[in-house]
Formats: structure tokens, sequence, C-alpha cells
């Protein structure tokens, strides 16, 4: 009986999860085709499909951190900064100080949970608004990131540390497995978890979920804490990608999280949202970006149309919350 209650919820998580995303399934479908149209051979050559799926993932990583984030009602702008110290540190650890690589990656992402920690307990424990209070830690962590490296690019030699990234199993880059994995496990704590329910509950309303027995501030310092993990694996992986820790990796990354994001259909106010509309919007936002690269669009009107696509997200979640209401 119980296996049939769960095959049942399963189920009926699949289909709403297929009901909520199709209309941007489309809008993914049509972008799609519109740059099969625009680029041709160009956009479906192998090699830029690959390109693509190695640089999503940082955002990938940063998106599903996010989710829960802006889930909550909050959100986290240090999620850029994190990158940039973090693969700074890993880097630094590793050039400067000699540590073994192991101990240097992990003590590196270990700096940036702490980070994510700490702006959870601030958010938990005070009246601070999550904005204000990751704001300060994304100056924080990005003057970090400049102090340590001098602002100068931190080489790396060590080949465990270039493998992270630059390994390919058959013709997939390593960073497709991290994918999955990461997709996985964030789908699991919000879908199959009492901590998932919780989470929704709390961004909901927080007072109603702290009446019903909800420890909102653990929540609200696990979501911080896990987006803080996220964001310093990604620093890692990216740190490992380009050889190097420097101080301007992870310049507007909190943007592109941020509109994936709100892109996949996760409510600014909190409360709702899924990770397979967070994935579809992640795939959307690095088919913009590859497009408007192979196109030669000049970087300043890349920032343009970022901020158009943001707006139309928050504006479309807008709208939907009237209708709700």
């Amino acid at each position: 009986m119980s296996e049939t209650k769960r095959s049942n919820r399963s189920s009926s998580i699949i289909l709403e999860a297929v009901r909520n995303d199709l209309g941007l399934g489309v809008a993914f479908l049509v972008l799609f085709v519109g740059a099969s149209i625009l680029l041709g051979g160009t956009f479906f050559a192998w090699k830029n499909f690959s390109n693509v799926l190695r640089q999503l993932s940082t955002n990938m990583f940063l998106a599903c951190g996010m989710t829960f984030v802006i889930m909550l009602g909050g959100i986290d702008l240090s999620v850029g900064s994190v990158i940039a110290m973090v693969g700074c540190f890993s880097a630094g650890f590793i050039s400067y100080v000699g540590m073994p690589s192991g101990i240097a990656v992990l003590l590196a992402i270990l700096i940036g949970v702490l980070i994510g920690f700490f702006n959870g307990f601030l958010a938990a424990f005070t009246t601070i608004p999550p904005f204000i209070i990751t704001l300060s830690t994304m100056n924080i962590c990005r003057g970090i990131a400049r102090v340590y490296s001098n602002t100068k690019t931190i080489t790396v030699s060590n080949e465990f540390f270039k493998s992270i990234a630059s390994t390919y199993i058959g013709v997939l880059p390593i960073q497709v497995v991290y994918i999955i994995v990461v997709i996985a496990v964030s789908a699991v704590i919000l879908n199959r978890t009492q901590l998932g329910r919780q989470i929704l509950a709390t961004g909901g309303n927080k007072q109603a979920a702290a009446y019903s027995g909800v420890n909102t501030k653990k929540i609200t310092i696990f979501v911080f804490t896990f987006s803080g993990l996220l964001a310093s694996l990604a620093a890692v992986i990216q740190a490992s990608r380009l050889f190097s820790g420097t101080h301007t990796a992870g310049e507007g990354a909190e943007m592109d999280a941020i509109a994936a994001v709100v892109l996949g259909g996760t409510s600014m106010s909190g409360g709702s949202g899924s990770i397979s509309g967070t994935v579809i919007g992640v795939f959307i936002i690095a088919i913009m970006n590859n497009v408007m690269n192979l196109y030669g669009i000049d970087s300043s009107w890349q920032y343009i149309v970022k901020g158009i696509v943001i707006l139309i997200a928050v504006s479309i979640d807008y709208f939907r919350g009237l209708r709700q209401s």
C-alpha cells in the first residue's frame, strides 16, 4: 500500500512539473529553433554544445542554490563573489602555500560554506533584509579575493586540480555528471523530504510555519549555507576549467542565477517554485548567451538583453501573483 502511495505521489509530482513548466518548455524550444535558423551548423557543432555544457555548469550550481533562497523569500547576492574568493583561495593554497590539492580544495570550499552560514545566521537571528546582508558579503568576498590575489591571476599547474573540470567521459565533459548530481540532490531535497516542505512553508508564510512547529531559523541557515556550498563547488570547477583563480571570476554571476530562477517560475515573494523550472531557465540563459556570443553581439548589449529578460520574468511573476490573489 505504501509503495502504491509513493508511486502515485511521484507520478503527481512529475505531472505537476510538466504542467507548470509546459510554457517555459515551449519558450525554450522556440529559442532553440531560432538559434538553429540564425546560426545553422555553427550552433549545432558538437564543440559548441560541449562548451555550452561546460560553461552553464557554474550557473546551474548557483541557480539551484538560489532557487532555495528565493523560495524562502530571500536573495543571495554574494554567490558571484564567493566564486572569486574560493577560486583564488583554492588556487593560492596550491600555488602559494604548497598544500596538497585535495586539502586545498576542501579548505577553500569550507570557507565559502562559512560565508553562506554567516549569511543565513544573520538572516535568521536579525531583522536585516537578506538583500543587505548578502550585498555586504558580496563586497567583502570580492575584496578578500582582490587582496589575496593582489589583483593578479593565480595560475595552477597541479594535474589533479586541472582534472576536476577537464576530464571527459567519452565525448561528454565531466561537468555533465556534476550537473546531474546537483539537480538530483536539489530535486530530492525539495520534493521528497520534510526539509523541502518546510522550506516552502517558511517561504509562503514564515509566521504560520513557526506556529506549526517549523524551526524557521534552522531552515534559513540551511538554505543560505546550501547556497554557499553550491557557489563554492562552482568556484572550484570554474577555477579548474581555467587552470587559475582570479578576482574577476563570477562577476555578474548572481544576476544570471537570479534570471534563470525567476525565468523558471520561482516566485520572488517566496513559497513556490521548482528545480525543473530552474533547470530550463538555466538552459535558456545559456543558449541566449551562446547565441549572442556566436553572433558577435557586444557585451554591453548582452547586459541590456539580460536585464530585459529579468524584468520580463519578474513582471510575469507579479501578474501571476495578482491573478492568483
